[in-house]
């Protein structure tokens, strides 16, 4: 081992415990406990032990200098638990310490430092990490338990074979089961983003969060409000069109998760609506520039068992639609099965489409129009519902804006 690789080691390990100590230092309070220098200390006592073991071969005396600083940590608690406190945080953050001391002296630099930045990370999350605790439910937690067996032992298990008669043979339960897998796990980001930020929020933000769980909520809630007396028109339509742009956004994430290819090809159709559908929110926020509220609720865990099954047998019946509508009306039979799923939901079809590009490179453009084509019938469908169910004013404002997206959207289907 030569000396510069040496000094190196053990000035790392310095500065990882220096990190930690840091982070301790801000929480220990006027009563003392480790610092700064104790988790340096603490480290540098890891890297020595690990030296001695690796250099000298002294596995004795490394053992011996861990079970001191382990008896010391055992009396640090001791101590602290005396005075009221209960915690382990910091007593097991030291332990840890030591241990990225040892793996400084072992060479495993990088190793070492990953770990004690997300250590360094979880101690100063306490708070955050508490107030998200308070709002997961018990619920939550059993049901996101279940569907993580399941996806984690039956998913291998399931079958990844082909059935139905040829050449209606799309039927594919692991397939089938994948998707669902992908779908939850996405709308479960949004759960537990809504979940984090709490259930009010401001009407833009509102909208932009309700467009991760469902756009079509968004426009339903917000448009029936919009006839309230007081309200402002103004600010629930760009919460409604922060919706909509969400829902381009996570069509074409989506798709370029299953297939990159049909995720490219699709760029510059849902680009077009992106851009367009944000430029109608940029002149709603410098229309009227307010604070209002709104809320949006997280929904039911998409994890739960029930909601996953039915949104499997939802993708196995537009997959076997749509590829029947394929191959006994053609490319035009496709298009309109994708219009008419799109009307209730865009995220079965999407995948469908998606996975029918990945499987044939040849219907790339096919599946590229038909997402595009779903999209512009469920905006059409939100359409409606802002026009039909909203006030005059929110008619007024959201009309027009429909009308642009569902023009960009026709363009970009028929340049694609």
């Amino acid at each position: 081992m030569e000396d510069p690789d040496l000094a190196l080691r053990f000035a790392v390990s310095i500065g990882l415990g220096v990190l930690l100590g840091l982070e301790r230092e801000r929480t220990k309070g006027e009563e003392g406990g480790a610092g700064v220098r104790t988790f340096a200390l603490i480290a540098l006592s890891g890297a020595i032990a690990g030296y001695l073991h690796v250099r000298l071969g002294l596995d004795w005396v490394a053992l011996a200098l861990f079970a001191t600083i382990a008896a010391l940590i055992i009396g640090m608690y001791v101590v602290t638990s005396l005075r009221g406190d209960t915690g382990i945080t910091t007593e097991v953050s030291a332990l840890l310490a030591f241990m990225l001391g040892l793996l400084c002296a072992h060479g495993q630099l990088q190793l070492a430092g990953w770990i004690a930045v997300a250590m360094a990370l979880l101690l100063a999350l306490k708070d955050w990490l508490h107030r998200l605790a308070s709002r997961i439910d018990a619920f939550d937690v059993e049901a996101t338990l279940k569907f993580s067996i399941v996806t984690l032992i039956v998913l291998p298990l399931v079958p990844d074979i082909n059935y139905g008669p040829v050449p209606l043979d799309v039927i594919n339960p692991y397939k089938i089961w994948l998707m669902v897998v992908l779908i939850s796990a996405l709308n479960f980001a949004s759960y537990l983003l809504i979940k984090i930020v709490g259930a009010e929020h401001g009407l833009g933000i509102a909208g932009l969060l309700g467009g991760l769980v469902s756009s079509t909520a968004v426009t339903l809630g917000f448009s029936q409000r919009s006839r309230q007396e007081g309200e402002d028109a103004s600010a629930l339509a760009m919460g409604i069109v922060l919706a909509w742009t969400v829902m381009f956004f996570r069509v074409a994430i989506m798709t370029s998760v299953i297939s990159w290819e049909l995720g490219r090809r699709l760029i510059f159709a849902v680009g077009l609506l992106c851009l367009a559908s944000l430029a109608a929110c940029f002149w709603l926020w410098r229309r009227r520039q307010q604070r209002d509220r709104g809320e949006v609720k997280a929904g039911s865990n998409p994890f739960e068992l029930d909601e996953a099954i039915k949104f499997g047998l939802l993708f196995g019946v537009v997959v076997l639609v749509a590829r029947a509508a394929q191959v006994y009306l053609g490319d035009a039979g496709l298009y309109l099965a994708a219009g008419v799923a799109g009307l209730t939901d865009v995220d079965a079809i999407t995948l469908a489409m998606a996975d029918l590009a990945q499987s044939d490179a040849a219907n790339l453009q096919i599946a590229a129009r038909a997402i595009v084509i779903a999209v512009m019938a469920n905006t059409l469908t939100k359409s409606g519902m802002a026009i039909g169910l909203g006030s005059a004013e929110l008619r007024r404002i959201t009309l027009p804006i429909a009308v642009v997206l569902l023009v960009t959207g026709v363009a970009g289907a028929l340049l694609l």
